[in-house]
């Protein structure tokens, strides 16, 4: 049983299917679609809120196995579910951002995705400043509620 490669997929907490694009992904590593959702499900529907997109990252293996390890959902969707939109604009403008987030908000979100492996020994500031980064991307700007 040797390393074959990693992949990288997302999917909704606790409602995996097979289908086209875990298909793509997954079928010419000859993983065993039913068997990957059915332990992704397992492991994440009494954790996660249902229906929340998380990042996967998968191992396989040349004896078609695997190991896989569930991540916190993209910053993106993470802000995206705080402001209420339902996708960012396609050109971003800071004079004009299509929604705000407040300071507490990205200091939630920055505690979550500190919950991941990759992430557990970075200082949460830097975590948030990364938030705050990825909120001027999306066209959303950080200022406090009672601002006008």
């Amino acid at each position: 049983m040797s390393f074959v490669r990693f992949v990288k997929l997302r999917c909704l907490a606790g409602n995996a299917r097979p289908g086209p694009a875990l298909g793509q992904a997954l079928g010419p590593l000859g993983i065993n679609m039913a068997e990957f959702c059915k332990q992704f499900n397992e492991r994440t529907e009494s954790v996660y809120e249902k229906d929340i997109l998380l990042s996967i990252r998968l191992s396989a293996m040349s004896d078609r196995s695997f190991t896989f390890d569930v991540r916190s959902p993209p910053t993106s969707y993470l802000i995206k579910r705080v402001v209420g939109l339902e996708k960012g604009p396609a050109q971003p403008n800071p004079d004009a951002p299509v929604a705000y987030i407040t300071p507490e908000a990205v200091y939630e979100i920055a505690k979550i995705k500190q919950q991941d492996e990759m992430r557990w020994h970075l200082p949460l500031e830097g975590i948030a400043r990364s938030v705050v980064g990825t909120c001027g991307t999306m066209g959303v700007a950080v200022r406090e509620a009672n601002d006008a």
